[in-house]
């Protein structure tokens, strides 16, 4: 079955995007949810206009995206953590506190955009996190976690 996202879905697509799904999935989950609609020729045909005339908005808020993450880019993140012995933290450095860093720095990234990379973060040290500002612009960021 095919469906038309309306919002992005994590490992399946972004918003307006025509994926085939199982029926299953599509009619328990995602058309409950408001997270897709049926890709009927109507539905295609409303999609079709919808795209053409947001493609300029769309060029837009792209260059703004990659506006944010080369100034990102150029910035130091630096996270605080209380720490014991040899350097381990109390507790795990997560997505929202990355993103409260780089809100602290003046960019506003959603921490539901940001992907850790390995495992989660018990120890002082540089780390990597891949951040998506927009759905074609995916940095990586290297912070650092430091000791309060």
């Amino acid at each position: 079955m095919e469906v038309i996202l309306k919002k992005d879905v994590e490992h399946l697509g972004y918003a307006n995007d025509v994926v085939k799904v199982r029926e299953g999935y599509a009619r328990n989950f995602l058309l409950p949810r408001g997270l897709a609609i049926s890709a009927t020729e109507s539905n295609r045909k409303q999609l079709n206009e919808t795209l053409k005339q947001r493609s300029h908005k769309e060029a837009k808020i792209k260059g703004e995206a990659e506006k944010m993450a080369d100034g990102l880019a150029a910035k130091t993140l630096k996270i605080g953590a209380k720490a014991g012995e040899g350097g381990k933290i109390f507790g795990s450095v997560n997505t929202i506190q990355i993103a409260d860093a780089i809100r602290a720095l003046g960019f506003e990234v959603d921490r539901k955009s940001i992907k850790l990379k390995g495992d989660m973060i018990k120890t002082l040290g540089k780390y990597e996190a891949e951040v998506a500002f927009h759905r074609e612009v995916v940095r990586t960021i290297p912070f650092e976690v430091v000791e309060e």
